[in-house]
């Protein structure tokens, strides 16, 4: 039971926490063994230290007093990399019961709940440089971990991969591995390092680089890539506190290609870094790379709208180009669009990195957040992606027909390769470029004789899309059948009534998603739709619900999530600001912001 730690918010499986001493430490942070504090050291700013109890292996160790001046590493016995399990079994610690803030030293193998506040890794320096084993060392240690304790790695980082390391899920790190390399006489950076000997000027401003060239020595150097570190470290919470920590590391670990190597190996890890991923952010996200596709708010979106997302028009299918502004339909070219199809044909957007985005999913996150590089050529991997998620679209979703109303560059080359996987017919309506007043005129061409879907139809079918992308498939049938519900306000602000007039929900542009009332939430629970629940214990919530007080979570919960809290006194409805498993480890912070509440 974790006291000392507490995560504050999220980005995927980077978190910005608290290291609870009597001085806070913000992390990701550097902590460092303490030193004997002198009085000079006293007027420096502190980062938080460590006090190490000491090492089984040499002595046996008392159990120290401890204090909240600093984390406590309890007695331990570390084992180096590639240790066999069954002699870390046979040399196995029990870690006392302490009321100070204190961490366990374990591995892969050994890590459980200890009940500490942090959980220091005894191998890191054997499987930090390679990808695979980092991978897989961290997500082991992660998911044997409670979720609300601290991650430290020791003696690892440098300026070029801290941003990776708290990508990964990271907490603490050290300064020992820039020391060693400053005394070795290596000037570290962010992107590179370089012999000191070999710089003719140092290309930093630091307090310590302020010194000659000719008089810096190696101490010196030292100090640097301690400077070096500490701001890499406070970037990385600059941008995990934006939402945009992956944008960062994309460029980052290109500066060594085991870094690289190791984001995408998290990639391929999509249940770890899923579940772990905010639903929704304000966050715009950057498509400047080839790694962008295998995002898990790309991969995500996709896969809700290849198998939750319900096509619920008879009309055609309009296939049209993306838009550089968001959402697509306040663009000229869309309005032209628009003009053109008169509520004729369903709309949707071909879009890399995104997929294939339907008219009624325009605003959901992240389909109006994002913005990528416009070269006018499509890459291989972004056809195949696209290509992909429109065939799987047409595969669930029936149309009489596809009129692609898209240009030549990458597009039509993109519906062709469909085209030839599906049965449904394609048109291709385009001359020279889709705004041209030929293009336009063919389109309205394509679409004669098609009868016009009213305002009703629409809105009733945007809310029920977003009801399916939110819980699941047929969420919006189960939850706003036509009889039961009307409309009220304006798109996108859309506000969902039942049949006396009580308002069930409304639609939250920002984000594209549902927001309940209480009368929703329990129409929401008394369905048959999938539900998002979170059971508390004896006490009426006001404002939000901290994580001791939760007694269970639904497992698919997501930091975003819209869902219902339920327990002895109280029924409620509000955010997710946990993952589920989270929600349900976690013995500090909030794990709902609660919208609305009754007592019983």
């Amino acid at each position: 039971m974790t006291e000392y730690f507490e995560v504050h918010s999220r980005d995927g499986a980077a978190r910005i926490g608290e290291l609870r001493l009597s001085d806070p430490v913000t992390t990701p942070a550097l902590v460092d063994v303490s030193e004997p504090r002198s009085e000079a050291r006293e007027t420096q700013s502190r980062e938080g230290y460590v006090e190490d109890a000491g090492s089984l292996w040499a002595a046996q160790q008392e159990v120290p007093e401890g204090s909240e001046d600093a984390l406590t590493v309890l007695p331990h016995r570390a084992f180096p990399a590639g240790t066999d399990e069954r002699v870390q079994e046979s040399f196995a610690v029990e870690f006392p019961d302490v009321d100070y803030p204190h961490a366990a030293v374990v591995t892969a193998e050994t890590a459980d709940n200890y009940g500490a506040d942090a959980y220091v890794v005894a191998d890191a320096q054997g499987f930090v440089g390679h990808a695979a084993a980092f991978e897989e060392e961290i997500r082991a240690l992660k998911e044997a971990t409670p979720a609300d304790t601290a991650l430290y790695l020791s003696g690892v980082a440098t300026p070029r991969n801290a941003a990776t390391l708290v990508y990964a899920g990271v907490d603490l790190l050290d300064s020992k591995l820039a020391r060693v390399k400053g005394r070795e006489g290596f000037y570290l950076t962010g992107e590179n390092e370089y012999f000191l000997e070999d710089l003719d000027e140092l290309p930093c401003p630091c307090s310590a680089c302020r010194t000659p060239r000719e008089e810096f020595t190696r101490a010196d150097c030292a100090e640097h890539n301690v400077n070096a570190l500490r701001t890499e470290l406070a970037t990385v919470r600059r941008r995990v506190r934006d939402g945009r920590l992956r944008d960062y590391v994309e460029g980052q670990a290109r500066h060594d290609q085991w870094l690289t190597a190791a984001f995408r190996e998290f990639d391929q890890q999509y249940g770890y870094m899923e579940e772990r991923t905010p639903l929704i952010r304000n966050a715009e996200l950057s498509a400047a790379t080839s790694d962008t596709v295998r995002r898990v708010e790309i991969q995500r979106f996709a896969e809700r709208v290849t198998t939750r997302y319900e096509n619920r028009f008879r009309n055609p299918l309009v296939l049209v180009p993306c838009s550089a502004k968001k959402p697509y339909s306040e663009s000229q070219s869309h309005g032209q669009f628009h003009d053109a199809i008169q509520f004729r044909g369903h709309l949707a957007s071909m879009t890399s990195p995104i997929g294939v985005v339907p008219q009624e999913l325009e605003l959901t996150y992240p389909a109006q957040h994002y913005d990528s590089v416009v070269t006018g050529r499509w890459s291989e991997d972004e056809k195949q992606f696209v290509a992909t998620v429109l065939r799987r679209y047409l595969e669930r979703n029936d149309y009489p027909r596809v009129i692609a109303h898209v240009p030549d560059h990458g597009y039509r080359d993109i519906c062709e390769r469909v085209e030839a996987e599906v049965d449904v017919p394609f048109e291709y309506t385009v001359e020279d470029h889709p705004t041209t007043t030929e293009s336009i005129s063919n389109l309205m061409s394509a679409l004669d004789g098609e009868l016009k879907y009213s305002k009703r139809e629409r809105e009733h079918n945007t809310v029920k899309a977003l009801a399916d992308y939110q819980f699941g498939p047929g969420a919006g049938d189960q939850l706003f059948a036509d009889a039961d519900v009307s409309m009220t306000s304006r798109y996108p602000k859309l506000q969902v009534r039942d049949g006396e007039g009580e308002q069930l929900a409304t639609m939250v542009p920002q984000y594209g998603v549902l927001s309940f009332t209480l009368r929703g939430a329990k129409t929401w629970v008394e369905s048959d739709a999938p539900t998002k629940r979170v059971e508390i214990d004896n006490f009426a919530p006001h404002g939000s619900v901290l994580a001791p007080g939760v007694v269970d979570a639904d497992d698919d919960i997501r930091v975003g999530d819209e869902v219902v809290v339920e327990g002895p006194k109280a029924f409620a409805v509000g955010r997710a600001e946990m993952f589920g498993r989270e929600m349900a480890e976690s013995t500090r912070g909030v794990a709902v912001e609660v919208r609305h509440v009754e007592e019983k």
